[in-house]
C-alpha cells in the first residue's frame, strides 16, 4: 500500500514545524513504507516544516495541490495558471468587505498552478492568525467566500485550506489529481470536509484517514506499525 499525508494539520501544526519525536518516527516510517506528501503549499515551506530529511525520503512531493512534482528536491514536473483581472479584483473585493479588523498584507499569495487568499494575510503573526481562526469559527466566513467565487467563477474551484486561507485553482487541479500517478493509496488529511482542501482527494483514495491533527496522525501510524 502506498501511504498519501498532507501536511499542516496532518503531519505539523498548520504552518509550523514538525515535533521532533514525530519526525522521528515518520521519518523512519518512510524508510520502511511507500510515502508520499501532498500539500498546498510551495516546496521550500514543505522542506521547512517536516525537514531535508523526510523530503528526500519520501517518493515525491506534491506541492501547490498536486500542481508541481518535487523528487529528491528536484522539480520534475509542474502546471500553472493565472488568474483573471476579474478574478483578482473579486479577491480584493473579499478582503475589503470582510468584517475581520486586522490586515497584515500579502492577502492573494502566487503558487505554482494555485492561488492562496486570506482575509487577515500571510504576513500575520501567530496571534493575528488565532483572532481569525477564532473569527472563521464563528462566522463560518471562509466557507462562504469559496461559495461565492464558486459561483462567479465557473473555471475555478476555491477551498477552504490550513486555519485561514482560501486554495484556489483551476477545477480538476487539487489535491486529487495524483490518484493518476500514485494507486492504490491509503491518504491522511485534516481537511476532509466538503469545501476542504482534501476532500476530493478523499473521495478518490483506497483508505482514508480524517484526523483531527498530527498528534491524531502519530496515533493512528504507531497502531500501524504495531499490527
Amino acid at each position: 500500500m502506498n501511504y498519501v499525508f498532507d501536511v499542516d494539520g496532518t503531519l505539523t501544526p498548520s504552518r509550523g514545524l514538525i515535533d521532533s519525536t514525530f519526525e522521528n518516527f515518520f521519518l523512519d516510517f518512510c524508510r520502511k513504507n511507500t510515502v508520499y506528501i501532498v500539500t498546498g503549499s510551495d516546496y521550500k515551506k514543505t522542506e521547512e516544516q517536516l525537514g531535508s530529511d523526510i523530503c528526500y525520503t519520501v517518493q515525491a512531493v506534491y506541492n501547490c495541490s498536486g500542481n508541481m512534482t518535487v523528487k529528491r528536491g528536484v522539480v520534475v514536473d509542474k502546471n500553472d495558471f493565472e488568474l483573471l483581472d476579474s478574478e483578482i479584483a473579486a479577491l480584493e473585493n473579499e478582503a475589503r468587505i470582510s468584517g475581520f479588523s486586522v490586515r497584515t498584507g500579502n492577502h492573494i499569495e502566487k503558487r505554482i498552478g494555485t492561488v492562496n487568499f486570506s482575509i487577515v494575510g500571510r504576513n500575520a503573526t501567530k496571534e493575528q492568525r488565532q483572532l481569525y481562526v477564532d473569527w472563521d469559527i464563528a462566522t463560518n466566513e471562509r466557507k462562504e467566500i469559496c461559495d461565492r467565487l464558486n459561483k462567479m467563477f465557473t473555471r475555478l474551484e476555491c477551498v477552504v485550506g490550513g486555519e485561514t486561507g482560501i486554495d484556489i485553482f483551476l477545477k480538476g487541479k487539487d489535491k486529487s489529481q495524483i490518484a493518476k500517478y500514485v494507486h492504490p493509496f491509503t491518504f491522511f488529511g485534516d481537511r476532509c470536509e466538503v469545501g476542504g482542501n482534501d476532500h476530493t482527494i478523499y473521495l478518490v483514495a483506497d483508505h482514508s484517514h480524517w484526523v483531527k491533527d498530527w498528534q491524531d496522525t502519530y496515533q493512528i501510524l504507531k497502531d500501524i506499525v504495531e499490527q
